[in-house]
């Protein structure tokens, strides 16, 4: 638990995930470390991981419709009715969850990498067929997501009725801390929470939103994504990406010489009102092996 730029380390849980289940359990672990840590070191001596570092799922949800409707235009496409009926997602890689400061590899084969600025709620309590009513007793805590995105590849791939799959298999960055949604709630604003959304890159500044525009609320994302199976505690649920949060959308608009792909080298730095910073920098990527 990071407090006032320290961490405290809790004495008897070893993963944050064993704890989200049961907000009484999570409560009282955090008042024990703050009472008792086991440890405390300064946040600027620790690299933090992932708060869940391998989740049990993915579900990465397009609750933005600025989004939605600019980058299907970038592609050629109008919205399809069907997103303003249900909160359509897809599933992705949690064997590639990236730390708030851990490098990112370029999806081998790509040469149109992105960067998707999002929200990620963390399931404690699980459940299946959650109502809407009921679903945000099964949150646990929020933090920021970045969804690295090799647009190449993805068109590719979803051209064929799947997907996407390598488009997305690289990485997903979390963190840098779980956010508890009783720390938000005096931000509570239409379907989310008054919290600006910005990422530079090398400095430049490039996506500015705000978690307030949200169409789909959370939830609804997980309501829907319960039906008829069970969310377990360590689920991540994904925003999908907020108005301007990508490259795709802002070359789309801007031009591509001003908003060019990721190289190696680049350093993205994508920040969310009350939740914190990644910061990741862009690696090369793999070689590509002949099929």
């Amino acid at each position: 638990m990071v407090v006032d730029g320290v961490l405290h380390g809790f004495r008897e849980a070893k993963e944050l995930i064993s704890l989200l289940a049961d907000d009484a359990v999570l409560a009282r672990a955090a008042e024990a470390a703050i009472a008792d840590p086991l440890e405390t070191v300064p946040e600027k001596d620790l690299v933090l991981r992932a708060p869940v570092p391998v989740p049990p799922s993915i579900r990465d949800f397009m609750a933005f419709e600025e989004h939605v409707v600019t980058s299907m235009r970038a592609i050629g496409r109008d919205v399809d009715p069907v997103w303003y009926k249900i909160p359509v997602f897809y599933f992705t890689n949690p064997a590639a969850v990236r730390g708030p400061k851990d490098a990112v590899p370029i999806a081998p084969g790509s040469r149109a990498f992105d960067y998707e600025m999002e929200i990620g709620a963390v399931i404690g309590q699980p459940g299946s067929d959650i109502p809407v009513g009921e679903a945000g007793k099964h949150i646990g805590g929020y933090t920021v997501l970045c969804d690295w995105s090799a647009r190449d590849l993805q068109e590719e791939e979803m051209a064929q009725g799947l997907g996407p799959a390598k488009g997305k298999d690289t990485a997903t960055s979390l963190g840098p801390y779980l956010v508890t949604p009783d720390e938000l709630a005096p931000r509570r604003q239409g379907k989310g929470f008054d919290a600006a959304m910005t990422t530079t890159v090398n400095g430049k500044p490039y996506s500015a939103g705000n978690w307030a525009t949200i169409q789909w609320s959370f939830a609804q994302m997980i309501s829907y994504a319960s039906r008829g199976t069970q969310l377990r505690a360590g689920d991540v649920i994904g925003s999908g990406t907020v108005g301007t949060g990508c490259i795709l959308e802002l070359s789309r608009v801007h031009g591509a010489e001003r908003y060019p792909w990721l190289r190696p080298g680049d350093v993205v730095r994508t920040t969310v009102e009350g939740l914190g910073v990644i910061e990741s920098v862009v690696e090369p990527g793999a070689r590509v092996n002949p099929l």
